[in-house]
């Protein structure tokens, strides 16, 4: 005789049509869950990879070996508690730390200095004799002491505003930063407020500007906060 769940449905008795019924029964509720948990498996897989800290796959590779004299630059303009991190992300923005990088309107070097800044730069700071903006250590040293020239003339309401509207004027220059300042509702914030205002340039060069900041602060630093680069300036 076959097996009770091999007959046919006309061949089995009440009991066995019962027990059959509740084996495709426990069949598709087993299907159902299984078919459940590897959904939730895998929505946990695409958030983790969402939310997962990404700092060292993300800061490019040739950053590693300048980590160590940004610090050394940036701590001897800055002092001790110089925002490393907002520096290193200001080279990953301008040349994602490519020494020989060379735009197409001619800035060059990691710092992406233009030939008039950096021959301005050279002859008002000793340390920064002879013009080299494809030196790596050069490029560091002129970037961390412009930003620091920028910084010391602009007011602020906080640290990382202050350095927001200093970048701004590394990126579009600090007579835009004063005019927009002096337009502004909240002349003291540039993040979001003062720094989206535009005081008569192209829109093409607003938008960069506008950006750069946030870009710097908002998106890169914090990829060096968590990769243990030092302080950052709006990072916490």
């Amino acid at each position: 005789m076959k097996p009770w769940h091999t007959r046919t449905w006309a061949d089995l008795s009440c009991g066995q049509r019962l027990r059959r019924t509740l084996f495709m029964f426990v069949l598709d509720a087993a299907y159902e869950a299984a078919k459940l948990a590897i959904a939730f498996v895998l929505a946990c897989m695409v958030l983790l990879a969402l939310v997962a800290p990404k700092a060292n796959a993300q800061i490019p590779g040739e950053a590693a070996r300048y980590k160590l004299e940004l610090r050394r630059q940036a701590q001897l303009m800055w002092g001790l508690e110089a925002p490393v991190a907002s520096f290193a992300a200001q080279i990953h923005q301008e040349s994602r730390w490519q020494a020989d990088a060379r735009s197409h309107v001619g800035a060059q070097g990691l710092a992406q200095f233009m030939p008039a800044t950096a021959s301005w730069i050279s002859g008002a700071y000793v340390a920064l004799k002879p013009n080299e903006p494809f030196n790596p250590t050069w490029a560091i040293r002129a970037l961390v002491t412009y930003d620091k020239f920028l910084y010391d003339r602009v007011k602020a309401a906080n640290h990382c505003e202050r350095m927001a509207f200093a970048l701004s004027g590394y990126n579009g220059g600090l007579g835009w930063v004063y005019k927009r300042q002096a337009i502004s509702p909240e002349p003291q914030r540039c993040l979001g407020v003062t720094c989206d205002l535009n005081p008569g340039i192209h829109p093409a060069n607003q938008r960069e500007n506008v950006d750069y900041p946030r870009r710097i602060l908002l998106r890169h630093e914090p990829l060096y906060v968590r990769a243990g680069w030092g302080n950052g300036s709006c990072t916490v």
